[in-house]
């Protein structure tokens, strides 16, 4: 492996030699620092997790069960009988002990994640991880549609699935299917099924099931059937027809919610009763005004017209609204309302009118992209206001064929809950989303900054367009990186050379704050070594997501993709960290990783 052949024509062949990964100066200089006599021991160990990598809770025993771990590369004679050598300390720093965020955090695995954020406010104070059109395998127009996309969503962490129902071609069933297209379909209750087997895999905490509904209230019926027998103690149903706040993550755990648009006939029935509330309220209110209250003995005596029982009211009211032809629908409708925990809100006037707060309840909006864009520019502070109590979902434009994604930042600065991205879909808004929710130990709730929860005394609130002063500066130092000689093929980037890489290093959060760099190109070298430092000045580090990825550098045609990771800045782990890296797709690379440091000032 010292040496490496290219082939450049049948005659002529260059060689490189393969240079072994070595310490950068700063850990040599580091080493030297902390250890004596060119040994690192426990104590000396535990010392540079407090001071150098700002790990004020370590002990002792931290640093010796990290000593223990190494054991294992005892026969590489890298480990001295007191401590560690200058090459077992840099396999540490540069090994999967020592990841940039929480060694819990964003880790798949059946047992629960750590998770450091507050569980306990209504699901409105978090961004939950949000799929679109989750049962599709590609594109929208004629890839086909499956459970498996939904199942390896909820294995990364993806708290929301969206099923879009159909009538199947008997009409007696029913199929999930994106409408109007050549896709084709999967059963609903395979979905179903999927969901309840693999929903808590990554994660403990709620699956929220999003349903765009075009069938009929028969099979309305049969879907409140379907989930009830499915899910059965799993399902969350609210005790009153409509939620006055949302529940909690933590006391929602282990459960799976249903959320969707109430049939419209159940919705017209519910606007009449409202404005009949309100008219009586009015009277009331006036005649106390011009009489006084009503005397005691009125009450449950004499009646005055216009009082009623209520139930009556209720039968009244949804008699008016259905009429002979629409009656079966009466019969069918209650089951399937009352599956719906989270009601989804038909739009009605303009986006002033479906954003205004109402105090007595709660519900869930979906936006576009554009129109969410439309709504930033007119009515920013409306958006936040209205995300402090309710739920926003923005998905993406219908012409979006491809499983292409916006960008999620735009959500998220205005407080969204529901940012969809088609989770098929590759490149840098998914890279974000990944990003965003491997905080708080990739259980796919992240717990929104508070300036985002908050109104001030003249009821204003937090405009992510403002300037603002610098919070804090991120210094990010990137050292150096090596695994592509492991994870590609040799001629994989360069046919007749090995790759020339460099790396770009940013920041994705509110406008002030956003931005890339790069380092210089590192010439025919698998393991560059780049030894650059970026600062970068945050104004809010809590909308922060830290952007990094690696190219190869081709003169002639477009740069060969090389790695990348997105990753949330304020829970970077200060220090020398290693940094896996993950290909187009969001799937880490077995060895392909960058030595670099995270220092706050």
């Amino acid at each position: 492996m010292s040496k490496q052949t290219y082939r450049v024509c049948f005659c002529f062949r260059r060689r490189f030699k393969l240079h072994v990964a070595e310490p950068p100066g700063e850990v040599k200089r580091l080493f030297v620092q902390y250890s004596e006599n060119g040994t690192l021991t426990v104590d000396h160990l535990h010392r540079f997790l407090v001071e150098v990598q700002k790990e004020e809770r370590a002990t002792r025993e931290d640093a010796q069960a990290i000593v223990d771990s190494l054991r294992e590369l005892k026969h590489l004679n890298i480990l001295h009988r007191k401590g560690l050598s200058i090459e077992a300390f840099f396999r540490y720093l540069f090994g999967d002990m020592n990841p940039p965020l929480s060694p819990d955090h964003g880790v798949i695995k059946k047992s629960v994640s750590f998770v450091g954020h507050d569980m306990d406010a209504p699901l409105s104070h978090y961004f939950i991880y949000t799929g679109h059109n989750s049962y599709l395998t590609g594109n929208q127009i004629s890839s086909n549609c499956s459970d498996v996309p939904i199942i390896k969503a909820l294995e990364r962490g993806v708290r929301v699935i969206e099923l879009d129902i159909w009538p199947n071609s008997s009409k007696d069933n029913i199929d999930v299917l994106h409408g109007g297209t050549l896709t084709t379909p999967v059963e609903l209750i395979k979905c179903l099924r999927s969901i309840k087997e693999h929903a808590f895999v990554a994660s403990e905490y709620p699956v929220i099931i999003t349903l765009e509904d075009h069938i009929t209230p028969e099979l309305q019926a049969k879907v409140a059937e379907m989930v009830t027998q499915t899910y059965g103690d799993m399902l969350f149903c609210p005790g009153s027809e409509v939620l006055k706040e949302f529940p909690s993550p933590e006391s929602l755990k282990k459960h799976i919610i249903i959320s969707t648009k109430p049939p419209k006939k159940y919705l017209e029935a519910q606007e009449i009763k409202e404005k009949e509330i309100k008219q009586q309220k009015s009277k009331a209110s006036t005649d106390e005004e011009a009489w006084g209250k009503e005397l005691p003995e009125l009450k449950g005596g004499d009646s005055v017209a216009g009082d009623s029982n209520d139930s009556d009211e209720e039968d009244n009211n949804h008699e008016e609204v259905l009429d002979d032809g629409d009656k079966a629908q009466s019969d069918v409708m209650p089951g399937y309302v009352r599956l719906i925990a989270i009601h989804a809100m038909r739009r009605k006037g303009e986006l002033k009118d479906y954003l205004r707060v109402n105090p007595d309840k709660v519900t869930r909006l979906s936006l576009n992209e554009q129109k969410l864009e439309k709504a930033v520019a007119a009515h920013g502070k409306d958006l936040i206001r209205f995300t402090q109590r309710n739920l926003l979902r923005v998905f993406p434009k219908s012409t979006r064929f491809d499983s292409s994604n916006y960008n999620p930042m735009i959500g998220w600065r205005y407080g969204a809950q529901m940012v969809a991205l088609n989770m098929q879909g590759h490149g840098r808004p998914l890279w974000l989303m990944h990003g965003m929710f491997r905080a708080n130990g990739g259980c796919g709730y992240v717990k929104k900054p508070e300036f985002l929860m908050k109104s001030g005394p003249d009821n204003e609130v937090f405009d992510p367009k403002a300037k603002l002063p610098v919070k804090t500066t991120l210094k990010v130092t990137v050292y150096m990186g090596e695994g592509w000689y492991y994870d590609f093929h040799c001629t994989h980037f360069d046919a007749y050379s090995p790759p020339d890489f460099y790396a770009r290093v940013g920041i994705a959060g509110v406008p002030a704050d956003t931005g890339m760099k790069r380092t210089k190109t590192w010439e025919d070298n698998w393991t560059p070594a780049w030894n650059e430092e970026f600062e970068f000045p945050l104004t809010v580090p809590e909308l922060a997501l830290l952007r990094i990825e690696v190219h190869e550098y081709d003169v002639s045609e477009k740069d060969d993709f090389g790695g990348q990771t997105c990753l949330p800045v304020w829970e970077l782990r200060r220090g020398i960290r290693s940094v896996p890296l993950h290909n187009y797709e969001g799937e880490k690379y077995p060895s392909v990783r960058l030595l670099m440091r995270f220092e706050f000032f």
